[in-house]
């Protein structure tokens, strides 16, 4: 299925989901999966798999969620940057689930 915009699919950059500690998050997804950690701070981490990201949040900091990437992302709401120069806006479809509209870095 395309989308309204264009002819090429969109680009899911990662699912969050929430956990109560990143250490002891991170440590069970690495006795079990393959992926390379891109970041991790005591507030989330980035786990990058071959096909996409994992981002392990905590509540209360971030929503669970999917992020979608996006060159007009401002265009659902204003965005918030991010320190590693993305900027992102969170929105919910109908049954309230969570979608991060994400502008990526200049570069990407």
């Amino acid at each position: 299925m395309t989308n309204a915009r264009s002819n090429s699919l969109e680009s899911i950059h990662h699912i969050g989901v929430q956990v109560s500690d990143i250490d002891a998050a991170l440590a069970w997804y690495r006795e079990r999966f393959a992926f390379e950690a891109v970041y991790v701070d005591a507030s989330w981490a980035l786990l990058q798999f071959e096909n996409v990201a994992l981002a392990l949040v905590l509540p209360g900091q971030h929503p669970a969620h999917f992020a979608v990437a996006r060159d007009d992302a401002e265009t659902h709401g204003e965005l918030t940057p991010h320190r590693d120069g993305t900027a992102s806006v969170y929105i919910c479809d109908p049954w309230d689930n969570v979608i991060e509209i994400m502008k990526p870095a200049t570069g990407d």
